[in-house]
């Protein structure tokens, strides 16, 4: 049965990048005014949402104003359209593996990825220890059941990062993140310390995945790059332009950089799709068709290919760690704005 499975998924995962190649080719405008009011009635509907709860397993994300609220959506022209607060940075948290993962594809190719790490959904919770054990009875036989988009993925993805040390590895890092945002971003030290001082179980998983060879070398840089890479600060217009890069064939539609090539974005968001949003990837992905990735520091961003990126920032979070509000609000304006790359008109 297994080895069934590893028949089919490849072939459907690389189906599904055509065709959101194909969506990102033949993506239309919105019109200006349609977008505001997406925009301002969603946050409208949903800014008074108290579900859910900050992330607390990192002190300094408990501190965040769980009030904060703010939606900004990027269409592939350069406009942007915003609501609610837009200034305010949060730590990048899981949304950063996305950018990281596209660094090592942009590098690499895209069977660095995909034979080193693999691109399915886990299954398993984003820091599974039971998953990476799972993986390990199966190396050997085929691609990994895993994905640069859980920890253990996400930091062996870090360590396929080149660089002489670990300073030329951050610089190649933060400058994929500053190119994608159009700005140059910091690290938040204070999430960066709290998370550094609690970081227990991604040194354990480092540890493990150099034990099963997906990190070459040198565990603990590559866990302490992606702890750096995860307090990244952002706000909503920071993570919109990376998603509308994305959705803009990896050309930044606000200062017209060509930040991946193109024939790269769909392996991207392929795995954006499946594993984009935790253990409740395929829920989201039923619900919306949106490719998308959400962070424990509350943002979350999705992709129109060809028409939109998308992202809002709200910190409460569900039982899966995606963000209640975020998620609401991102499927409501993309189904205000016929988003969904999935869906499809009779002529």
């Amino acid at each position: 049965m297994l080895t069934n499975s590893r028949r089919i998924r490849p072939t459907w995962l690389a189906g599904l990048a055509a065709f959101v190649a194909l969506a990102t080719l033949h993506g239309g405008a919105q019109a200006p005014a349609d977008v505001q009011k997406a925009v301002d009635a969603a946050f409208a509907k949903y800014r008074n949402l108290q579900e859910g709860k900050n992330a607390d397993y990192i002190p300094a994300l408990a501190k965040v104003d769980p009030k904060l609220f703010g939606i900004t959506v990027i269409t592939n022209d350069g406009k942007v359209y915003a609501a609610g607060d837009q200034t305010t940075q949060v730590s990048i948290q899981s949304i950063s593996k996305v950018f990281t993962m596209a660094q090592v594809i942009a590098e690499q190719g895209p069977d660095a990825i995909s034979k080193r790490i693999g691109v399915d959904a886990t299954g398993a919770r984003f820091n599974s220890i039971i998953a990476v054990e799972a993986v390990k009875t199966v190396v050997g036989t085929g691609a990994p059941e895993m994905n640069p988009l859980v920890n253990p993925g996400a930091i062996s993805a870090t360590s396929m990062v080149t660089g002489a040390n670990a300073d030329a590895v951050w610089k190649k890092i933060i400058g994929a993140h500053n190119d994608y945002a159009g700005r140059s971003l910091t690290v938040l030290q204070d999430v960066y310390k709290s998370e550094s001082d609690t970081n227990q179980r991604n040194q354990a998983i480092g540890a493990l995945m150099l034990a099963y060879g997906y990190i070459k070398s040198n565990w603990p840089q590559a866990v302490d790059l992606y702890t750096r890479q995860c307090s990244i600060g952002v706000n909503t217009k920071d993570l919109a332009t990376m998603a509308a890069t994305l959705a803009n064939g990896g050309k930044n539609p606000v200062t017209g950089k060509q930040v991946i090539s193109t024939n790269y974005v769909p392996n991207v968001l392929a795995v954006m799709a499946t594993a984009g949003l935790y253990d409740d990837s395929g829920k989201w992905l039923y619900a919306t068709g949106l490719p998308a990735k959400s962070g424990v520091g509350g943002g979350i961003i999705a992709v129109s290919p060809g028409k939109f990126g998308i992202a809002v920032i709200s910190p409460p979070l569900d039982d899966a760690g995606n963000s209640v509000r975020a998620q609401r609000a991102i499927a409501d304006i993309s189904n205000a704005l016929g988003g969904n790359p999935l869906a499809s008109k009779p002529r």
